[in-house]
């Protein structure tokens, strides 16, 4: 039994009242947790469970007692599981006591119909269809509650944020500083050199866990998801540099996650510059759009901030070029399980609630050519949204003309 540990339940014996009122808000008559092998991240963190080898089951009713369908085999991790505990066996008898536990119940699960959001689509397909041929009402998915229950950052975890974002922007600013020393007389340095001078920084300065970084020069800054590997093409006296940064602190923290641009001359050229006023102004009016619908109390929803700084960069003529969502969520995952700032890849229709956060990251990509992006990340806290990024850029840096 791999990882098979015992757990005290204390995520989920700490938020059952709360998450009772959240059905009782969506309608719903219980939450279903599955899983098998760690493969859904939520059932783990919300159990405190390990890697088990067998299947089980958790419902998480709206009145009455959590109940949960475990293997013969696999008691110990439920030593201390405070309610009623069903064990099953053979295939038939889980069939069986799976229909006692779901019939007529309108049910959420980490799944997405038609695959809507792939991020919550978690639980396998035919793990789904034997639910509802258990005689389950309905079953939909868990979104809204992951949003809330997983995804919603605590104080720690903001706390954790912030000062990651403070170590993330200090040290792009301190690359390209090192860069332009390395280049003003006519040097060199790789992207993979840069890189990797970027992580060491990280884990010097007490956020390296999940670090990674992206370096690219003008043209393969093109390509968003550009991999230098560990040389990558020379930066030169001329370049435009993308250094697009993410860590955070430890496991338990929350992810900060940047993008920022530099240029290796005394003087940016005014298409460069240009091309950012389009992606500046389009990031701007998507954090705009969050504080009028906070002041508004107006709830908001990904696809809307996602149109509207879309709405920018296509208004100037680029909307081709802007080819990926707006922005993902961000938990203790960069690419985390909360709402996007999506309306390209998928419809994203979940509120953004208090406590979530996310990146806003527009970008223009002209293939064989150049590329630009500015990423900043936002905290939708107490007080209305919150930019997160210290200090978010408003034009390209001229890395020759003084510190950034």
């Amino acid at each position: 039994m791999k990882g098979a540990f015992a757990s005290d339940f204390r995520t989920l014996r700490d938020s059952i009242d709360e998450i009772r009122e959240a059905l009782l808000a969506e309608n719903l008559d219980g939450w279903l947790l599955y899983d098998l092998h760690a493969r859904n991240p939520v059932a783990v963190r919300m159990l405190g469970l390990g890697d088990l080898t067998r299947r089980f089951f958790v419902l998480i009713p709206r009145e009455g007692e959590p109940h949960a369908l475990i293997h013969g085999i696999e008691r110990t991790p439920w030593q201390q599981w405070p309610w009623s505990t069903t064990a099953y066996v053979g295939w038939a008898p889980l069939r069986d006591e799976l229909q006692r536990l779901v019939t007529g119940k309108r049910l959420a699960m980490e799944y997405s119909a038609s695959d809507a959001v792939p991020a919550m689509d978690l639980v396998p397909a035919g793990v789904v269809e034997m639910v509802r041929q258990a005689g389950a009402a309905d079953v939909q998915s868990s979104g809204n509650l992951v949003s809330r229950f997983y995804s919603r950052w605590s104080p720690e975890g903001l706390a954790s944020h912030r000062r990651a974002a403070r170590v993330l922007a200090d040290t792009a600013r301190d690359a390209f500083t090192h860069l332009a020393d390395a280049t003003r007389d006519g040097g060199t340095l790789t992207e993979g050199a840069l890189k990797a001078w970027v992580l060491a920084e990280l884990e010097r300065r007490g956020a390296s866990v999940g670090a990674d970084a992206i370096v690219a020069n003008t043209v393969n800054a093109a390509d968003p998801h550009y991999e230098p590997g560990e040389r990558g093409a020379e930066l030169r006296s001329g370049d435009l540099v993308l250094l697009d940064l993410w860590s955070k602190e430890t496991e338990e923290g929350i992810y900060a996650d940047q993008t920022w641009m530099g240029f290796l001359g005394e003087r940016v050229p005014d298409r460069i510059q240009d091309l950012f006023a389009v992606i500046r102004d389009g990031r701007d009016a998507g954090v705009q759009l969050l504080r009028e619908r906070w002041t508004a109390g107006t709830p908001i929803r990904g696809y809307e901030v996602d149109d509207a700084t879309r709405g920018v960069v296509s208004a100037r003529g680029y909307g081709d070029a802007f080819i990926h969502r707006t922005g993902h969520s961000i938990d203790q995952a960069t690419h985390g399980m909360g709402p996007n700032i999506d309306n390209l890849e998928t419809r994203e229709t979940r509120t953004l609630i208090e406590g979530v956060g996310f990146s806003i990251e527009p970008g223009v990509y002209l293939a064989g050519d150049i590329g630009l992006r500015t990423e900043i990340d936002v905290f939708m806290g107490a007080d209305g949204p919150e930019v997160t990024t210290p200090e978010p850029q408003d034009s390209v840096w001229a890395l020759y003309g003084g510190r950034a």
